[in-house]
């Protein structure tokens, strides 16, 4: 094969990261449905801000070439000069937690529109064991033409990109790979090994890789689950949870897992595209739903706790004056996707209380589209009654609390963060 020129289709959270890495050897086309999202980038700028101004703005060229750089595009004419496709899509699941293969389907038609002889796609979507080829490779093959391995080919390697991190940046993670050959899980592997400093794994098949990340995130979200039930039995002993973490975590081979809120579009989604394929053979997976039910129910949990502490300092619920800090899925960053603090807040205006939501990372806009929830990003003057900790932005870290009680308030902080002279009670 050629030179390789490589375009990466959906320019989100994962594949903006990754498109502006190849970007340093390759000529790569980043390719969106989004006109206003290519129209930001092409101007050096990223909202997610997952890539810094300067760093995109370095690696940018302004016309689809083959000399090294990232030429961002909503046009199917830009990639049909391009012999590596990496999809990056996401894959979310519905309201009764069922996989949603939407976007995995479209994105595979429009590649499939451009692909040509000897050309290979890449998937990094998060998906259920045999989803690249059980249901994207027909999709190719019926909108190209082509034949799957003879003339065009597949590879999956998972994403491992942690929104908000910057220090375990996409270059700095070891990188799963996978062919639908032998040969091609070389070539594959050797692109990514190209730009990817931390190395690669080339898994023996495209199934042992999809396997492999989605329980990454299975693994983590039933420990998660856990600890979540330890904070649950602990509230009711009156023990604090993270005292007994720390205590038991001077043991060598203890996992330092905490109680909390398990949102965002891995943790809380990928065990569900697992137990949905386990399903489809006939065993229904116990231990990964039950963690699941636990962790979506902690939103609730965390609501009727705060309330019970409002009762205990008799602070009438019905029109409390409530403030929630914090609306992104994790701390440090504007993603709010699948964010179950939206829980906490919904289940406080359940019962009757008037909430704020303040965060300084999230877009209002985008909170009020996904939730229908109003939050500012500019901390109201006024005191609350109660007072909610919900994600660990640094910002939260640094705020007088003394400015924001009431004469008889209390703070509930889930992410404990706060010393314990400030709060009253956390997870």
């Amino acid at each position: 094969m050629k030179q390789p020129k490589i375009a990466v289709i959906g320019l989100g959270y994962v594949g903006l990261p990754l498109a502006r890495l190849f970007a340093t050897k390759y000529s790569t086309v980043g390719f969106d449905i989004n006109e206003e999202r290519v129209g930001e980038l092409m101007s050096g700028t990223d909202s997610t801000l997952e890539v810094e101004n300067e760093v995109l703005q370095s690696v940018l060229i302004q016309e689809s070439s083959n000399d090294v750089g990232l030429f961002c595009s909503t046009s199917l004419q830009d990639l049909k000069d391009c012999n590596y496709y990496i999809v990056t899509v996401p894959t979310p699941v519905d309201k009764n937690n069922r996989p949603i293969l939407t976007p995995l389907v479209r994105a595979s038609e429009t590649v499939g529109k451009v692909l040509k002889k000897g050309d290979i796609v890449v998937y990094e979507s998060t998906v259920y064991p045999g989803a690249t080829e059980e249901e994207c490779i027909p999709v190719l093959e019926r909108v190209s033409g082509l034949r799957f391995n003879q003339d065009f080919y597949a590879g999956y390697s998972p994403e491992r990109i942690n929104p908000g991190d910057k220090e375990h940046t996409v270059e700095k993670i070891l990188k799963v790979t996978s062919g639908s050959t032998p040969e091609i899980g070389k070539k594959v592997d050797d692109l990514y090994k190209s730009v990817i400093t931390a190395g690669t794994h080339l898994a023996p098949t495209i199934k042992v890789a999809e396997a492999a990340k989605v329980i990454e995130n299975s693994q983590r979200d039933i420990n998660i689950a856990f600890v979540n039930e330890l904070a649950k039995i602990f509230g009711l002993m009156d023990i604090n949870t993270h005292d007994v973490l720390e205590a038991a975590g001077t043991k060598w081979n203890f996992l330092p897992f905490k109680p909390g809120l398990v949102g965002g579009h891995c943790i809380g989604v990928d065990p569900y595209y697992l137990a949905q394929k386990a399903q489809e053979y006939g065993y229904h997976p116990e231990i990964i739903l039950a963690g699941r039910r636990l962790n979506d129910s902690m939103g609730e949990y965390v609501a009727s706790e705060v309330v019970k502490l409002m009762i205990k300092e008799d602070i009438r619920i019905k029109g409390a004056d409530v403030l929630v800090l914090g609306i992104t899925f994790k701390e440090n960053c504007p993603d709010v996707r699948n964010t179950r603090a939206v829980d906490v807040v919904n289940s406080l205006i359940d019962y009757g209380t008037k909430v704020t939501i303040y965060d300084p990372w999230a877009n209002e806009d985008e909170v009020m589209h996904e939730y229908k929830l109003k939050s500012t990003k500019k901390l109201p003057n006024q005191k609350y009654d109660a007072i909610v900790l919900t994600v660990a932005h640094n910002e939260f870290r640094e705020l007088d609390f003394s400015k924001l009680k009431s004469e008889k308030s209390i703070i509930f902080d889930v992410k404990n963060i706060l010393p314990t002279n400030v709060r009253d009670n956390s997870l």
